[in-house]
């Protein structure tokens, strides 16, 4: 059942990307590296302002929506009520979303689409090296580590 729910959770995420980009990928220019988003606001794809206000609203929805559904899961959905097994859960959940973000959607599906390129940026590297994936998902392992902790106090608050 477990594997499952990794799938549906995995699938959730890359919903959530797929309305951020909704429209095309200049609406998701916050997820590119600075030198692009510099690039498309130098050549009047968007401003500052704009990329600022559709990240902030973007990942307030994902942290929402993402935060519910692991909470649902873990306590509703497999009934989870001690905080060693809601924090387990929640750790194997986070983390195979955080390498998930990583292999899948920036390495694949980031790196093999055409969907992602910007015109007038095509030249400027936004596709995450394999050494910067490793480097990135690695820290936010560490950080999930805390997260987990806080997910799992959550679900034995709430169920």
């Amino acid at each position: 059942m477990i594997v499952i729910q990794l799938i549906l959770y995995c699938l959730l995420f890359t919903g959530m990307v797929k309305f951020a980009v909704r429209g095309g990928a200049i609406n998701g220019l916050y997820f590119y590296p600075k030198p692009v988003q510099e690039r498309a606001i130098e050549i009047g794809l968007t401003d500052a302002n704009t990329v600022k206000r559709k990240r902030t609203r973007f990942m307030i929805l994902f942290y929402v929506v993402m935060l519910a559904a692991l909470l649902l899961m873990i306590g509703l959905w497999n009934g989870v009520r001690d905080f060693k097994t809601a924090y387990l859960q929640a750790l194997l959940f986070l983390e195979v979303m955080n390498w998930y973000d990583g292999v899948v959607i920036d390495r694949l599906w980031v790196g093999h689409s055409k969907f992602w390129l910007l015109p007038g940026a095509e030249d400027i590297p936004f596709v995450q090296t394999w050494p910067q994936v490793l480097k990135k998902r690695g820290i936010l392992t560490l950080i999930w580590i805390a997260g987990a902790a806080i997910v799992a106090g959550l679900v034995v608050l709430i169920f």
